[in-house]
């Protein structure tokens, strides 16, 4: 990472590049020593910085470098170095924990996953038997309001038949009323009739009989005058 930055960088024969920043007790702006938190990566980039800001020799392809900046960055960067490697040991002290927790944590999440599955399973089961229910029962009521609507129409039928005939004979027997009706009436009229005609035989005979008797006692005067006019 040093060599490829040093050959992109131009000489500096003024020596007008800005030092790197000074940290109390040697320090470079990172954590304290002893912290745990040290970045190596960046205290490696602040080395760096601290060469590429030296000042360049003309043609002589060196770096005059401040030797107490770099002695310190290099003192603060291997006093942390304990920290983090008592760090990174307890860190392999506890993989063998971690990789157990880990395992116990993922058979817990199969095992949470395989309840779940079997729950939703179950609920599919239960589903789809709600499901052929209903449809069995949608089928059968279907069914039955066709079987209804069947004889419902059959009655309906029975029915129509039933007025048709009772209507039929309601019109036979007005008929026959009618008839017989009309029969007495002529019977009725033809009594009455044949009553007056009797009634109307007396009369006239009594009429004969009366005029007949006028005749015999009063027989024609042959010689009598006519009477006289006034």
């Amino acid at each position: 990472m040093l060599q490829p930055q040093l050959s992109s960088v131009e000489p500096n024969f003024s020596g007008n590049n800005p030092p790197p920043p000074e940290y109390p007790n040697g320090t470079s702006g990172g954590d304290a020593p002893g912290t745990g938190s040290l970045d190596i990566q960046q205290e490696l980039n602040r080395l760096e910085e601290i060469i590429l800001s030296s000042l360049r020799i003309p043609l002589t392809g060196r770096t005059l470098v401040d030797e107490e900046k770099l002695l310190d960055q290099l003192d603060f960067v291997r006093l942390s170095l304990p920290s983090v490697f008592q760090e990174a040991t307890l860190i392999l002290e506890q993989k063998e924990e971690i990789l157990l927790e880990a395992e116990e944590y993922g058979q817990q999440v199969v095992e949470a996953a395989q309840a779940k599955r079997a729950q939703i399973l179950a609920e599919s089961d239960i589903l789809r038997q709600a499901e052929r229910e209903a449809e069995q029962l949608r089928r059968q009521v279907q069914q039955e309001c066709e079987a209804m609507m069947q004889e419902t129409l059959a009655e309906i039928d029975r029915k129509r038949l039933s007025c048709m005939q009772e209507l039929e004979e309601v019109r036979q027997t007005a008929i026959a009323q009618a008839q017989e009706i009309e029969d007495g009436a002529d019977e009725y009229a033809d009594s009455v009739l044949e009553g007056i005609e009797h009634d109307l035989k007396d009369i006239l005979r009594i009429i004969t009989n009366g005029r007949q008797q006028l005749r015999d006692d009063n027989p024609p005067q042959r010689n009598s005058s006519p009477p006289k006019k006034r």
